[in-house]
């Protein structure tokens, strides 16, 4: 099994919303992600990316 695939296999064991935060920090590059937590459990996660071009 590679690893990518043992990853996988390992995310398919966890919850949605860390699922969710895990992809959005493999896809992001530069920038922010936010975690809204109401009453101890994670609701709303967002992403900020960053984009930045030389002059």
């Amino acid at each position: 099994m590679s690893t990518n695939d043992q990853d996988a296999s390992r995310r398919d064991a966890l919850p949605r919303a860390i699922q969710t935060v895990l992809e959005a920090l493999d896809k992001l590059r530069f920038g922010a992600i936010q975690l809204t937590v109401h009453e101890g459990k994670l609701v709303q996660v967002d992403v900020t990316e960053r984009h930045r071009y030389p002059n």
